[in-house]
């Protein structure tokens, strides 16, 4: 006999690598130049289409899959202290509709270094 959750993992599988169903945004930390950048990665409807992130607009590479690599700094700026996502808009040319949408930021990121005086690990 087959076990249930064999089949439930299968499925997840296929599901995963079935064309069009790849996750419409991204952000990672990258590596760039000097120093660490914050790739933000989405789709359009249209190549010609605009994309905010904060209310800022910026120019992205690519076509309708873009993505832009922005400095940590950059983010910083934009960002309130501590914030958890950044919230990006892609607006459509000759047309009154955008699509808004929150993108997580990897853990901690914009979180403020917290300087330990001690550290206690007692063994159970």
């Amino acid at each position: 006999m087959v076990h249930p959750f064999r089949i439930v993992a299968a499925l997840a599988v296929l599901i995963a690598a079935a064309p069009g169903s790849a996750r419409p945004y991204d952000t990672r930390l990258v590596n760039c130049g000097a120093g660490d950048c914050l790739l933000v990665r989405g789709h359009r409807a249209s190549p010609q289409a605009e994309v905010r992130i904060n209310g800022r607009p910026v120019e992205v590479r690519g076509g309708t899959a873009w993505r832009i690599a922005l400095p940590v700094e950059t983010i910083r700026a934009w960002s309130a202290p501590s914030a958890q996502a950044l919230h990006v808009a892609v607006a459509e040319p000759d047309s009154d509709t955008a699509s808004d949408m929150s993108m997580r930021l990897p853990i901690g990121m914009l979180a403020r270094p917290i300087e330990l005086a001690s550290l206690i690990v007692r063994a159970r």
